[in-house]
């Protein structure tokens, strides 16, 4: 248990927190499924709304942790979960939410704690967690609740300042703690933005939390588990009152994130406030450190943007896709436009294609990295990333990103117009809080084909690569979010994909590793072959044949923690494990994961 970190939690933050709000889910309902059970989460039909336009707040829940689940977890028949690892057996028990404020913050960000029936008020133990990517609060169900609330562990949520609650700038609404969607001054909403540098104009379109808060998020994520931490010891009071006080000294403590919640649990296992966590672990953590080989997120994202798709036409480098097949022309475009600007070299697409792969590959990115960071260009996922992100970074408000990027429902022709209500309505429970997604796309300053957005993309990598006003703005942001040694005596286990596309192991977790031995923290690493960023892929035969989930690994990670912490075992030591993906038409089986 937390050794040193004094006092109730309730005591010392309970004017931080608000729009508390307490629910119950038994019988037909439950914590971790909702009452869909596995059958429920596999099915590709979400659970029904009985209005469209006016979804009932279990009716928006229900369908946040079915889209929650979708979009983390392997769910697929063969995939093993199930299985081989993880459960979705119903678990009773209740819910404790609330809107948490950090000082200094403009806006809060939200906080839960799940609490199963079976928690032992006389043996407490806390399972804290950070959503996945810019997800909402239940975005880390099937990382964090998917492991501890079978096991009696309460688990505690933050959507760490991102998430989706989108507010609607052509109706200003936005949503209340249960979901729904209400006029601003109707209630007290999760996220109303500042429109103070739009006088004289009107906003339209759609304003993101991640982007428009004015508050850099991700500089705060280690508070923001902190505070998640805080607000379930409270919460724990007032379930137990006769049990409490709740403390950090008392309580069993363990965080556990993935991607950025995984960057977020290593700042939350900084020392900056005190020893209050007993272990973290953390997956495929997108962390920025001060070390050789090091590479922030905005930095390769802005670069992957322009270069990977025109890298795609050379499949001998980097293997193509249907879907660059079928955009070959449009890819043709691109590349000739980034020769024409000087980025790669060559008169004609192959060898264009050919230089964006060799300059990617001079940057640091490896092979493995290539062939999974491709398949993300499909989903635009590169300039979501470093549209949000350069907003975020900079706190630019609405109306005010540096490169003339805003938010929108949008037409077929990608014009933007007003959102329908269907669409508002459905914002909380299925947006990932980085457009593109439902209902919203990104409305580029530069759409013109051929090469549609180069020079957008181009103007967000000169906020990285400049020297002007707005690109010292952003990079003072970046440097804002880096990570800083683990606490002495602290057990940290990082689990990370040599595959991984995104979060490439490289930039990230290799030299993270790397600084906090290097100053004799305790970092155990699991470093897994043929292991990308999303399990929500291997749905896809094709990509099933290639990779091996990494959730698992995960959940075996944070067993092998708990019975260190309970002194039935040793810590989990280093490990390069070579998993072996399935064959077409066959089941994964504990010898193709070689969990260790």
């Amino acid at each position: 248990m937390g050794q040193g970190a004094t006092g109730a939690a309730s005591t010392r933050t309970a004017d931080m927190f608000t729009a508390t709000r307490t629910s119950t889910h038994r019988g037909h309902d439950d914590l971790l499924t909702a009452g869909l059970g596995l059958d429920g989460l596999r099915t590709a039909m979400p659970p029904p709304y009985l209005d469209p336009a006016r979804p009932r707040p279990e009716e928006l829940r229900r369908r946040a942790i079915w889209s929650s689940w979708r979009g983390i977890a392997d769910l697929a028949p063969g995939g093993g979960f199930g299985r081989l690892h993880g459960a979705t057996a119903a678990v009773p028990g209740r819910e404790f939410h609330a809107l948490a404020t950090l000082p200094g913050a403009r806006h809060p960000h939200r906080v839960m704690l799940q609490l199963p029936d079976d928690f032992d008020p006389r043996r407490p133990r806390l399972l804290v967690t950070a959503s996945s990517g810019s997800r909402g609060i239940y975005g880390s169900i099937a990382v964090a609740s998917a492991w501890g609330l079978p096991r009696g562990w309460a688990v505690a949520h933050t959507d760490k300042g991102a998430g989706s609650d989108y507010f609607d700038l052509d109706t200003g609404t936005g949503c209340l703690s249960d979901g729904t969607r209400a006029q601003a001054g109707d209630g007290e909403l999760a996220f109303v933005p500042d429109l103070a540098g739009t006088a004289g104009h009107a906003v339209r379109g759609v304003a993101v939390k991640h982007a428009h808060s004015r508050d850099n998020p991700e500089a705060d994520w280690g508070r923001h588990v902190r505070q998640a931490a805080e607000f379930a010891l409270r919460a724990l009071e007032e379930a137990f009152p006769e049990h409490g006080p709740f403390t950090f000294d008392a309580t069993r403590i363990v965080a556990v994130g993935i991607s950025n919640a995984g960057g977020a649990v290593l700042r939350a296992a900084e020392a900056g406030d005190g020893p209050w966590l007993d272990a973290v672990v953390a997956g495929e953590p997108n962390v920025y450190v001060d070390a050789p080989g090091a590479r922030c997120l905005y930095d390769y994202a802005t670069e992957a943007a322009l270069l990977m798709p025109c890298a795609q036409l050379h499949p001998q480098d980097l293997p193509g896709s249907l879907m660059a097949a079928l955009a070959a022309p449009h890819l043709a475009g691109l590349c000739a436009q980034l020769a024409a600007a000087g980025l790669v070299d060559g008169s004609h697409p192959a060898r264009q294609a050919r230089s964006a792969h060799e300059r990617l590959v001079a940057g640091g990115w490896t092979a493995p990295a290539l062939r999974a960071g491709a398949l993300s260009t499909g989903f635009d996922m590169w300039r979501a990333l470093a549209v949000t992100y350069a907003s975020a970074y900079g706190r630019y408000g609405v109306d005010e990103h540096p490169c003339g990027y805003r938010f929108a429902a949008q037409n077929l022709d990608l014009s933007p117009r007003p959102a329908s209500a269907v669409e508002r309505a459905a914002w909380w429970s299925e947006a990932s809080g980085l457009p593109p997604g439902p209902g919203v796309g990104i409305v580029d300053p530069s759409p013109a084909p051929p090469g549609l957005g180069v020079d957008g993309l181009r103007r967000l990598r000169a906020l990285w690569e400049g020297a002007d006003a707005d690109a010292r703005r952003v990079q003072a942001g970046i440097a804002a979010t880096r990570a800083r040694l683990p606490r002495e005596r602290l057990p940290v286990v990082v689990v990370h994909g040599i595959d991984d596309g995104l979060i490439p192991i490289a930039f990230s977790s290799a030299p993270y590793v790397e600084m906090a031995r290097a100053a004799g923290r305790d970092v155990r690493f699991w470093q897994v072959r043929n292991a990308q960023h999303f399990d929500s892929f291997l749905g896809l035969p094709e990509l099933a044949a290639r990779y091996v989930p990494l959730l698992p690994y995960l959940h075996a990670a944070l067993d092998r923690v708990a019975a260190f912490l309970e002194g039935a075992a040793a810590l989990p030591g280093d490990a390069l494990i070579e998993a072996t993906p399935r064959l077409p038409g066959q089941r994964l089986e504990a010898w193709n994961l070689a969990i260790p």
